[in-house]
């Protein structure tokens, strides 16, 4: 450990010292990049991505006049990503436009229950063990969505509209390790106790409008050194796409984000986010609960509390309610600056501490019932100790989950950013110390920026 310190540390050095003025870039930039992580349940993820950025005559350097991302990726054991992203400043005088036309087959993902720590999560259960998989479900997602945004008046302030069409697929997952005759999960269990009601046990379409209000100072927006952003709009959705239900899941959320950077040094910057997202009224469905709107997509996925792009170092969707709060702290050090074949390099680690937890609950009276009759009976088993339908309701109050990690990114042009993240979670809502509520050992995701 020593010696690789020494190494980065010499590293850095080395290319501090030949640093030399960076380019304005111009024109076309392709950034290509394989896309490669793997999971013990899914897998190992191959495929590719590739950014693809215009600069023009170059005088908009760093920013841009629009960029194209794509990825197609899939995983050993089924799930897929398909994903294609455009982002234009310029397309239209005056309006920035974003557009994202994304498939993920998720045939395999994690359903760890409601409301936190209110859902008891068994780390031995979080695997595919005899052909059986506790907190697995499937959730397919065909995505579109389409956002404007301009200026309001001449000073930092804008307003942001938008649409985004979501079509779900729910159900049992589906993946050759299990055993079709025998597995038994945890989301069969919340639809056979009606927590998940059968009219939207298998997913359901939804057009949501998004409306609000931004606020940005921030010198650059994929790499800011300094400034603030603030995001603050309202998204929901009419239940009209789905027959005749017999109660409707029309909904209204309100979602606050503030991004906060400031300058410690020439190369070192402390970064914050700071984020609500919360139900004001109406009847979420429970396969929208951890999807997270964002204004500009600059990650694929966006899902949580849990993975890489809101709660790094915990298991996928582990903190889902009707609304959250979390927090994301980082110090981003640019140790190495260079160019190298005409383009403009930058190598920095963020060491990170997150933050977050279920403020208001969901459905949290069903899951009271959870084996409150005669019905009552093992549900899993795993090292000699069976787990009844009644034990995966907690009595619990969700408290505040924390991990802690660390990323290298590696910078062109301020803008392509190949990251490396690794992150662990170690608090569990009443007590310091290496827990294993939320995930044991230590989450890692290859990506591209940061994410915020």
């Amino acid at each position: 450990m020593k010696r690789l310190i020494s190494l980065v540390l010499l590293l850095a050095a080395v290319c501090s010292a030949s640093a030399q003025e960076e380019i304005k870039k111009s024109g076309l930039n392709f950034g290509p990049l394989p896309a490669v992580s793997y999971s013990s349940d899914l897998g190992f993820q191959y495929g590719a991505l590739l950014d693809i950025y215009q600069y023009g005559d170059g005088t908009v350097y760093p920013d841009y006049l629009w960029k194209i991302n794509v990825e197609a990726s899939r995983y050993t054991k089924g799930n897929s990503v398909l994903h294609a992203y455009f982002d234009s400043k310029s397309l239209i005088r005056g309006l920035r436009v974003s557009a994202d036309l994304t498939y993920l087959g998720n045939k395999t993902t994690n359903f760890y229950g409601f409301n936190g720590a209110a859902s008891l999560f068994v780390p031995e259960l979080n695997k595919i063990v005899d052909g059986h998989g506790f907190y697995l479900m499937r959730r397919d997602d065909i995505r579109f969505e389409l956002t404007t945004q301009g200026r309001i008046g001449s000073g930092h302030w804008g307003w942001v509209a938008g649409i985004a069409f979501n079509s779900y697929k729910t159900g049992h997952a589906v993946n050759k390790s299990l055993d079709i005759n025998s597995d038994y999960s945890l989301y069969d269990l919340y639809v056979n106790y009606g927590i998940i009601p059968i009219e939207e046990a298998y997913g359901g379409n939804h057009l949501d409008i998004k409306l609000g209000v931004v606020y940005d100072t921030r010198d650059h927006e994929n790499n800011p050194t300094r400034g603030t952003n603030i995001e603050a709009f309202l998204f929901g959705s009419p239940d009209f796409l789905n027959g005749k239900r017999t109660y409707r899941n029309d909904y209204l959320k309100l979602a606050i984000h503030l991004r906060q950077f400031f300058p410690l040094g020439d190369r070192v910057v402390f970064g914050a986010h700071l984020v609500f997202q919360g139900l004001l009224a109406g009847n979420a469905p429970f396969y929208s609960l951890q999807t997270i709107q964002p204004v500009n997509r600059k990650l694929v996925i966006t899902d949580g509390l849990g993975t890489y792009s809101t709660f790094r170092g915990t298991v996928a969707n582990r903190l889902q309610g009707n609304s959250y709060v979390w927090a994301n702290l980082e110090l981003r050090w640019t140790f190495a600056k260079f160019r190298w074949i005409n383009q403009n390099w930058a190598l920095a680690t963020n060491p990170f501490i997150d933050l977050g937890m279920v403020v208001v609950p969901y459905r949290l009276e069903q899951m009271k019932g959870l084996g409150q009759d005669l019905k009552d009976f093992p549900v899993a088993s795993v090292g000699g100790k069976d787990y009844f339908a009644s034990d995966f309701y907690t009595g619990r109050t969700d408290g505040l989950h924390t991990s802690a990690g660390l990323g290298l990114h590696v910078i062109m042009n301020q803008n392509f950013n190949i990251s490396f993240e690794f992150g662990k979670s170690f608090y569990d809502g009443k007590s310091f110390g290496w827990k294993n509520n939320d995930g044991s050992g230590i989450g890692m995701k290859i990506g591209l920026s940061y994410i915020f």
